[in-house]
């Protein structure tokens, strides 16, 4: 069963699940003076984006991970001029961790994907922002193939040594003084000509991003699975957002087949 239901705003039975994001057509977004900032996880029905894994590292929980939310995150990321990461991916990228975001050249299941963005005159690969207040980290020579560029985002109490050592490999921005700011880093970005930014990133970059009011729109699958545990990570980390950060539902869908027929929620939500 290759559909999903429309819930919201309308209700449509049998909408075809590939496509389903590239059809929300982000490029077209017209915001004027400002980019288009999004972002995108999976979670189970008690809020958990990521449990111990094997090395005890916190990774995404294999109970809720699934090929079909996976279409839809390379959907999403696709449509990108920008991803922001973190450090540790970097970090993980180069011990053969962890994987390129963005699958359209290494998975042949993504083979329209990969045409979609060359008909588009798109870049094989969107650039990268790589968030880091302590800059410590390689940059692998693979992640700026095609002349894709790197942006390292820091702070200006950043280690200078460590910064030097990035020149060459990336381009270093200043946003905020001991930790990063997520409007400044917008708008650092955006004068740079980047229109429409992807959070492929954990809970830190979500809260900096909505603490900033930077975050437009949540692309938010629930799992219809509950996993308990008492060390796990959800969608956002640290204090109390004051004031709160309110997003409105823009589209939601069912999606039945998934999870051996358990089934998933894809939440789509605007900022107010």
């Amino acid at each position: 069963m290759n559909t999903v239901r429309k819930l919201y705003p309308t209700l449509q039975m049998e909408l075809p699940l590939e496509g389903l994001y590239l059809g929300h057509d982000l490029r077209s977004i017209e915001r004027g003076d400002r980019p288009f900032v999004y972002g995108n996880f999976i979670t189970s029905l008690d809020g958990r984006i990521a449990i111990p894994g094997g090395s005890g590292d916190l990774a995404v929980p294999g109970a809720i991970k699934n090929d079909r939310d996976w279409r839809l995150f390379q959907e999403l990321a696709v449509q990108a001029d920008l991803l922001f990461t973190s450090g540790r991916y970097l970090r993980e990228y180069e011990n053969g961790e962890t994987q390129e975001i963005l699958q359209v050249h290494q998975d042949p299941r993504f083979e329209d994907l990969r045409s979609w963005r060359v008909d588009r005159g798109l870049a094989p690969f969107p650039d990268l922002a790589v968030i880091s207040k302590s800059a410590d980290f390689p940059i692998p020579e693979a992640l700026r193939r095609d002349d894709r560029r790197v942006y390292v985002i820091t702070t200006r109490s950043a280690d200078p040594e460590k910064l030097r050592e990035l020149e060459g490999e990336a381009e270093i921005l200043f946003a905020g003084e001991e930790s990063v700011d997520g409007g400044e880093m917008v708008r650092e970005l955006h004068a740079r000509g980047y229109r429409l930014m992807y959070s492929a990133s954990g809970p830190q970059v979500m809260r900096l991003l909505i603490a900033s009011n930077a975050l437009d729109r949540l692309y938010l699958t629930q799992a219809g699975r509950i996993l308990g545990g008492a060390k796990y990570a959800t969608i956002v980390e640290g204090g109390l957002l004051e004031p709160p950060g309110d997003f409105t539902l823009f589209a939601l869908y069912h999606d039945p087949a998934a999870l051996d027929g358990v089934g998933q929620l894809f939440c789509v939500y605007d900022r107010e």
